[in-house]
């Protein structure tokens, strides 16, 4: 199989290796510490990420009021600040941190009195107070408008800003879905995004050198975070957008990762994908960056998901997240239940038709679907389900077998693999035996019908929903790459 895109210098494409497995990410804790090496100082670190006093409090009431025209009301208003600031010379990449108070072991609301100690709170911003929408559209907007009117300072700013997220990979997915609306705007460039990892799995922050836990001495290894966010180079990441169309119905509890399609948007989707929509069915979109699942796995995650909300008490750090993980897994059936005692429990085969684009290619192309499979995953990164490598190291003789490339985050292609019963689910997780290899496709289609099934669940980057089928009409989803490339910042 051909590569989707020509190659490329390997420093201004290629993410860092992603080769050593989960287990080191108790080292990389103690690591982020800050125990050895040289202590950052804070008064440099103010240098290197914060705006000047004007710009930063602008940014902030735009924000807020969620209209430009406030904040550069406030830099107006500012003349004096704008003065006595004058000799400061631009960061060297102003830093904005969204922290996500409910990820992981709610580390969240510590996190910000630290960044505001280290920065300013101005340039912190609580994810579940503003949305990262309202900052790409109000408050970058009002940069560029004091650029227009002639700040160099708000035009160096804007060039130089650079993103924080301080989350679980659905938190940097919706994030970078939210920047990614610079592209369509033509309001280039986009900033690129730094992570400090704050979830269960963190398998976006493995992939990109930002490790695969939040460390023990997290107060000093912040100012690592801050100052590597602000000098590190930048990656490139393939984004995919999922299209779901429904013959009926609505889907309840709507995950961050999608949103309905209104009718005038119909149009525009259909012109992307090549395929005609009915004016009858139901649509929604989401992008993701790392995976998209249906099935056991994505069932044991909404269920994760949904005691975390009721019982927020017992969900207090990626150990015992991942303790609850395994508890789910075992009562959900995966492990205990065979597959002929319930049809709820039988293989996606009965469900689900596959079919995929080879690179280059403009045909569909069926897939057979092994019957054994009870987990579908579509995967982008080398790192799946806290740093474990499902697809593996395959060697160069078996890709040539299978008719596979060597995968990497930004190749243009997914790797679709399947997981079986519980045992073979853990047997892949720990990294004895790999998962089914099934297809690499730079496009995909899946066809669900019901049948004795009312539902499927479905995750997209750890966001799960429960997914309503119709026995008479195919729901289908559709994936296809987005035309441009996410910004990472490469934390190694």
């Amino acid at each position: 199989m051909e590569r989707a895109e020509e190659a490329q210098p390997a420093a201004e494409r290629r993410a860092p290796s992603t080769a050593p497995s989960a287990r080191v990410s108790i080292w990389e804790s103690v690591r982020a510490c800050g125990v050895w090496g040289k202590e950052l100082d804070k008064a440099e670190l103010r240098r290197q990420v914060v705006m000047p006093r004007y710009l930063r409090r602008a940014v902030a009431a735009a924000v807020k009021a969620k209209d430009e025209a406030a904040g550069v009301a406030v830099a107006a208003a500012a003349a004096e600040d704008r003065a006595g600031e004058d000799a400061d010379g631009p960061a060297v990449a102003p830093v904005v941190v969204f922290v996500n108070s409910r990820s992981g072991g709610r580390h969240g609301p510590e996190l910000k009195v630290r960044l505001h100690e280290l920065i300013t709170e101005e340039q912190v911003f609580d994810l579940s107070v503003v949305k990262p929408s309202d900052f790409v559209h109000h408050g970058l907007s009002c940069l560029e408008r004091l650029a227009d009117q002639g700040d160099n300072r708000a035009k160096a700013v804007r060039e130089k800003m650079r993103i924080v997220v301080a989350g679980g990979d659905g938190t940097v997915g919706w994030v970078l879905g939210c920047l990614s609306d610079l592209y369509k705007m033509k309001r280039e460039p986009v900033p690129p995004t730094g992570i400090i990892p704050l979830g269960t799995g963190n398998d976006l922050a493995r992939s990109f050198g930002w490790g695969g836990s939040f460390p023990f001495g997290w107060r000093s290894a912040v100012k690592r975070y801050l100052s590597k966010a602000s000098r590190s180079p930048i990656c490139r990441l393939d984004s995919w957008q999922t299209v779901i169309q429904m013959p009926e119905g609505e889907i309840e509890e709507l995950p961050y990762a999608l949103k309905k399609v209104e009718p005038v948007d119909r149009l525009e989707i259909s012109q992307e994908n090549g395929t005609e929509l009915s004016e009858k069915a139901s649509f929604y979109k989401g992008v993701f960056y790392n995976y998209l699942s249906i099935g056991m796995d994505a069932q044991v995650a909404y269920g994760f998901h949904h005691l975390r909300d009721e019982k927020p008490y017992l969900a207090q750090g990626p150990v015992a997240n991942k303790l609850i993980y395994a508890g789910y897994s075992c009562t959900q059936g995966w492990f205990c239940t065979p597959c002929t005692a319930s049809p709820q429990l039988r293989g996606l085969k009965n469900i689900l038709r596959l079919s995929i684009k080879k690179a280059n290619c403009s045909e569909w192309e069926q897939v057979k679907m092994p019957s054994s499979v009870r987990s579908l995953v579509v995967l982008n990164l080398y790192n799946y389900g806290s740093g474990r490598h499902p697809w593996g190291d395959l060697r160069p003789e078996y890709l040539e077998k299978k008719g596979f490339v060597e995968a990497h985050s930004d190749d243009g292609l997914l790797e679709i693999f399947g997981l079986k019963e519980g045992w073979h689910a853990s047997f892949v997780m720990a990294e004895l035996i790999k998962a089914k290899h099934i297809a690499q496709a730079a496009a995909i289609k899946f066809e669900m019908r019901g049948g004795e099934w009312n539902r499927a669940y479905v995750q997209m980057d750890g966001e799960p929903w429960k997914q309503p089928l119709l026995q008479e009409h195919s729901t289908i989803v559709e994936i296809n790459k987005v035309p441009y490339h996410s910004l990472m910042i490469n934390g190694e």
